[in-house]
């Protein structure tokens, strides 16, 4: 399997909540219940060994402007070098073509006022993530080496999901 270039895909709803109710509840909801129904699961997608995981986008928060990028997590900033997202390595989830879907950026003049301001933020996180495609690919091999090891353990390990059990419920969805 090759990397491609890459672009925002958002995840299948119901994927999602097999994933949170079967395999590991830390993946993020996507839930009515918990009221984030309004907050799609949007991340790349890269190439980890021989299968495909998407890497949420998450928003930032105060803690994350003096964090430092780590193995599992980086910072993400527009060409002012403004913090506009985070990537959380440790909660990427297993997926195939079937269960996601390309984000469409492009502005349609039907679009409300929140909306282009949603794609415009989009295009610049897509944009940073292109110029480090290959640092981020790297980062999200190693990690998922790191953890898949047979004696791979500690707090690092605790941190990420559990992509071994996940893989299993994406092969049976």
């Amino acid at each position: 399997m090759e990397q491609k270039r890459l672009n925002l895909y958002t995840v299948d709803m119901k994927y999602i909540r097999n994933l949170h109710n079967q395999g590991d509840d830390r993946v993020f909801s996507v839930s009515p219940q918990v009221e984030k129904d309004n907050r799609p699961f949007v991340g790349i997608v890269i190439i980890c060994g021989e299968k495909q995981y998407c890497i949420p986008l998450s928003s930032p928060k105060e803690k994350h402007k003096t964090m430092k990028n780590s193995v599992d997590f980086h910072r993400v900033f527009d060409a002012d070098g403004k913090l506009i997202c985070v990537l959380d390595f440790n909660n990427m989830i297993p997926v195939r073509e079937d269960v996601i879907r390309e984000v469409d950026l492009k502005i349609h003049s039907n679009d409300s006022q929140e909306m282009k301001y949603y794609k415009n933020l989009m295009i610049d996180q897509l944009n940073f993530c292109r110029q480090n495609q290959e640092i981020l690919v790297k980062k999200a091999d190693k990690l998922y080496k790191m953890v898949c090891r047979k004696n791979g353990s500690g707090p690092l390990k605790r941190r990420c999901l559990k992509w071994s059990k996940l893989e299993q419920i994406l092969e049976r969805f």
